[in-house]
């Protein structure tokens, strides 16, 4: 272990857990990195298309209750 790790991990201890809460998701963000450019608009691509395939009947969707019902049968 590097000496600033050792620090910053001595310092977190002494935060309150408030402030323990608001630094976690500063340093998950920290971690992402440039791979993830384009994601949204990619999820965004597939959503219209999705919706447009539903619109046209060219597929067809199920309800909660007949997904819960095929899941269960296939883990029974």
């Amino acid at each position: 272990m590097s000496t600033a790790f050792k620090q910053v991990i001595e310092s977190i201890r002494a935060l309150t857990a408030d402030e323990k809460a608001l630094l976690a998701p500063c340093l998950i963000a920290s971690l992402e990195s440039g791979q993830d450019v384009g994601v949204d608009e990619a999820w965004a691509e597939l959503a219209e298309k999705r919706y447009l395939e539903l619109e046209s009947g060219m597929v067809n969707g199920l309800s909660w209750e007949e997904i819960k019902k095929e899941v269960k049968s296939r883990n029974a």
